[in-house]
């Protein structure tokens, strides 16, 4: 019954203070955006790391770091996917300048679509030709730029299971730019937001686990079954044992 009655009220209050926030520091970001090159990105991805922080702790939903996140080099990194928040906690939740695979309606929102396209890759995953095009633009990114972050999951893990079964994407870039597998979990999100409606707020234990990083150097397509399969399992099990409380 308490929690009936105060819900709303603090979805409210999380709701209010993101879209003000955003609206705020939007003037900000389309002038930082005129760049339109990696600085430009770079900048842009760095307020929103620091302001995700701020927002999470703004709204009792403080982020608590386990494991060792690297500070350097370039990854792929891969995270389980369960909620809406989790296209905002990989922002404050990893400290490496990275760019996610997002899809391509990201950026029909108003506003927050603007924001998103700038540090994102964005795919029609309905188009062969965008897909292609996604995938040589990451090629570039990881050579020039910045770790490529992906859900492997491809969209919300409704399954009850864990993981949902992963694409083959991630590690068929993995194996082709010789650049090691990062897993990520965040195994709150989905009490912190829950998919099923945008008023399924709550505040409370919000972590960000980092497993050792995988690495592929050797490995050829042959190999992609066995390192998604390792990958998978890896994140299955210390999901497990988060999910379980220990």
């Amino acid at each position: 019954m308490l929690r009936f009655l105060w819900q709303p009220i603090y979805v409210a209050y999380a709701l209010g203070t993101f879209l003000a926030s955003v609206l705020l520091a939007f003037p900000v970001f389309v002038l930082i955006s005129i760049g339109n090159n990696k600085k430009a990105r770079k900048a842009i991805w760095l307020i929103i790391h620091y302001w995700g922080k701020g927002w999470l702790w703004l709204i009792g939903m403080p982020l608590k770091i386990q494991g060792s996140p690297p500070r350097a080099g370039r990854y792929i990194i891969v995270a389980n996917h369960i909620s809406y928040l989790d296209a905002i906690v990989i922002f404050p939740a990893i400290p490496l300048y990275f760019r996610p695979l997002a899809k391509k309606e990201f950026a029909r929102m108003p506003v927050l679509g603007y924001i998103y396209k700038q540090v994102a890759l964005l795919v029609d995953r309905s188009s062969q030709h965008s897909r292609s095009k996604s995938m040589r633009l990451m090629y570039r990114t990881l050579r020039h730029e910045a770790s490529i972050l992906i859900f492997p999951e491809g969209t919300f893990n409704e399954t009850g299971t864990p993981l949902k079964a992963f694409y083959d994407g991630a590690f068929r870039l993995a194996i082709n730019t010789h650049v090691p597998v990062l897993p990520v979990l965040f195994p709150d999100t989905q009490d912190r937001w829950h998919y099923s409606g945008w008023w399924k707020g709550s505040p409370g234990r919000n972590r960000a686990v980092f497993l050792e990083p995988v690495p592929v150097a050797g490995m050829t397509m042959e190999d992609l079954p066995v390192l998604k399969q390792h990958v998978y399992e890896m994140m299955e099990a210390a999901m497990t044992r988060l999910r379980n409380g220990r």
